[in-house]
């Protein structure tokens, strides 16, 4: 599967998962996909939430790495610690 069919699944899943998301009054935003790393942005309820770990790594990060296996990593931008150039 090429880069671009990748990023295309991830952003489906992502599209699926969004839903569950916003029934609790959260959001996902797709960032960028690069070096096998996906770059979402939770917002609303989930970004402030307990859980957001788990949802990340549990649920959001084992969704599409069940459709897309070369992913590595599920990162929210707001709760990293690294620094994100959005300069591209």
């Amino acid at each position: 599967m090429s880069r671009e069919e990748q990023e295309k699944k991830i952003i489906e899943v992502l599209d699926v998962l969004r839903p569950f998301l916003i029934n609790d009054g959260g959001n996902i935003e797709f960032v960028k996909y690069e070096d096998q790393i996906v770059y979402v942005r939770l917002g609303g309820a989930c970004a402030n939430c307990g859980m957001i770990d788990f949802t990340l790594k549990d649920g959001i990060e084992a969704a599409i790495q069940e459709e897309v296996p070369e992913v590595k990593e599920v990162i929210n931008l707001e709760s990293s610690s690294e620094p994100f150039d959005f300069g591209e």
